[in-house]
Parts: C-alpha cells; structure tokens; sequence
C-alpha cells in the first residue's frame, strides 16, 4: 500500500454510535421495510442505503424531509467515540486530509460535525445531497472535488457492504472492529487492514509509510 494521505469518514458506527430506530423509522415509513430491533444501527443504516439505491427516482420533497428529520434525530442522540476527537486532531497534525463522506443527508452530517466541533480537522464534507446518490457517490465527490490520489486514499467502514464501496471507487477498505466476532467475520472479506479505535489509525498510517521507506 502507498503511502496515505487522505482518510475517508463515515460517521455512524464509525465515529459514534448511533441509535437504530430512526433508521429503522426511515426505511419504514419511505419504503414500508424494516430490519429486527435488534440488529446494530449500522446494519440497519446500510439495508436503508440499499433501499434507497435501489429507487429508480430521487426521493419526492415529502420524503426527504421525513427522512432528514429523522436522521438529525439519530444524530442528537448520537454519542461520538471518546477518542475520535484527539485521533482526529493528530492525523491533521501528520498532514492526512480528512474528509466526512456520509450518505447521510446534508443536513444530518453537517449537524453531527458542528454538534461534536469537527470542523477544524476537516478538509471537506461528502453527503448525499452533494453527490446526489448514495453508498459510492459521496466517496466519489470527494475523491474529484479535492482531486485525491485513490492509491493513497483510505475509507474506514465497519460494514461488508462499506469494504465492497471503498472498492469500487478503488481507495483502501480499513475496518473499524467495533464487534469482535463481527470483525472475525468480516475479515474474511479482505480489508486492507483494521483498527479497534480511531486511535491507532495514526500509528497504522505511519506504519504504512516506514514500509515504504524501506522498501
């Protein structure tokens, strides 16, 4: 892998945790599908993706408001990773460029970043509504609009369905383990590496690029 130096970033499961419900609410009352309570709000975040990706027209003024509603919704009662805040500060200080690229709506992940004062350590913002589509669209506006090296671009995801996007716009899949026997599962899937927190993603990349030295 070369040398990275920029970092994709989904926020829920990835940078907090988010509740299940209002997802769950979304892909209810829009497509009148829904997951188990207990499935994990990431799971139920991506099956909402798949519904919505597979809507041949863009959601009606209506239902883009519930939907935004509901996820600013998850977003206040979201609760972000203890150590996102310092891991974040120190991979600006490396010089790795941050970006948020969220197919959450807009509203939704601006809302998440000013409610957690993210916005000093990033240098963009990538959502639905700014790629117009979801999954691979937000990855895809950020990679063009800040003009980044896909060879040298991470995106972390804790989902199979986040490794198999960060592939097909051919940046580097990282999996944040938030499950252990989750992770277990979803290693068999190949990521090019992994992290239990934000925390060890600096250590990761300066790994990364000692190897290159190197070699």
């Amino acid at each position: 892998m070369q040398t990275i130096e920029a970092l994709l970033l989904e926020p829920v499961a990835c940078l907090a945790e988010f509740p299940s419900a209002p997802f769950n609410e979304i892909a209810v009352r829009l497509f009148g599908r829904k997951r188990k309570a207990s499935s994990s709000a990431s799971r139920i975040y991506w099956h909402l993706l798949n519904l919505i990706d597979s809507f041949e027209t863009p959601l009606a003024a209506e239902k883009k408001s519930v939907a935004e509603a509901l996820e600013v919704e998850a977003v206040d009662a979201a609760s972000i990773y203890e150590d996102v805040v310092p891991a974040l500060g120190e991979l600006k200080s490396m010089g790795i460029r941050l970006f948020v690229t969220s197919s959450l709506s807009h509203r939704a992940a601006s809302r998440f970043i000013e409610r957690n004062s993210l916005g000093k350590f990033l240098s963009g913002v990538s959502t639905r509504d700014d790629a117009g589509g979801v999954k691979s669209a937000p990855l895809l506006n950020a990679l063009g609009g800040a003009c980044l090296p896909r060879e040298k671009t991470m995106f972390l995801t804790d989902t199979v369905e986040g490794i198999k996007v960060a592939r097909s716009v051919g940046v580097h899949p990282i999996l944040m383990m938030n499950d252990p026997d989750e992770a277990q599962r979803l290693a068999m899937h190949n990521p090019a590496g992994g992290v239990v927190s934000l925390h060890e993603m600096p250590d990761f990349i300066r790994l990364i690029a000692a190897q290159n030295q190197r070699g």
